[in-house]
């Protein structure tokens, strides 16, 4: 959690206790258990995960945007049952419109990764937990798939070349990069109820770069 969203958390628990003391008080009669108030346990949350350090928000948009139509239908506003139809279709349309403008904007790291993706060391974790030193070695990308299980691979001394590729995805595991100091490390991202944590130095003026392409679905990826 970065110190936006700490502040944000802050702002909304003053807010919740101020009201709350206002009404003991009877200086307010503001009713917090209003029609729908269940919705806000969806939508703060998902409002406040979309200024996360995380590269993947989409998992808190698509939350963020049915928790307001679930607030909507509790109101009044929308029918439950058209809401209920539409967000499966929603849901896709938001993944393949993702898809599509990542693709477009992150063009360059996109190339970088189709070109290398053959000969990529093919790291696996199914139901199982695999950590992966490349200390002294000469490491020419890998692509992870953790599967319910975690991957650690650990490139920090590893010798690299000026580019490197890595491919993470993550369903319902968990994957840690650990990156040289001395690297740019560009990202390209797709989360679905997932997210990727960059916590990796960038250094632009390094002649070095690592493209990392990830995919999370109910999982995780951090890179450090």
């Amino acid at each position: 959690m970065n110190n936006i969203s700490k502040t944000m958390w802050g702002i909304v628990l003053i807010a919740i206790g101020i009201i709350i003391g206002l009404n003991s008080l009877e200086i307010t009669d503001i009713n917090i258990f209003f029609e729908g108030w269940w919705t806000l346990f969806i939508i703060i949350p998902c409002f406040i995960g979309l200024f996360n350090e995380k590269e993947g928000k989409l998992g808190n948009l698509i939350g963020l945007l049915i928790g307001i139509a679930l607030l909507c239908s509790s109101r009044g506003y929308l029918p439950f049952d058209i809401i209920a139809k539409l967000i499966l279709p929603f849901i896709l349309v938001m993944i393949g419109l993702s898809m599509i403008f990542k693709n477009t904007l992150q063009k360059n790291i996109s190339e970088k990764i189709n070109n290398a993706k053959d000969g990529l060391e093919s790291i696996v974790a199914t139901f199982t937990e695999q950590k992966i030193s490349k200390a002294d070695e000469t490491f020419e990308g890998a692509s992870l798939d953790a599967v319910f299980g975690g991957i650690t691979l650990d490139i920090s001394e590893a010798k690299l070349k000026e580019e490197t590729v890595i491919k993470a995805s993550s369903i319902f595991g968990g994957i840690t990069i650990i990156t040289p100091k001395d690297v740019e490390v560009k990202v390209k991202s797709t989360s679905i109820f997932g997210g990727v944590s960059n916590h990796a130095k960038h250094q632009k003026s390094s002649k070095k770069i690592i493209y990392i392409e990830t995919f999370s679905l109910f999982g995780g990826v951090d890179i450090k």
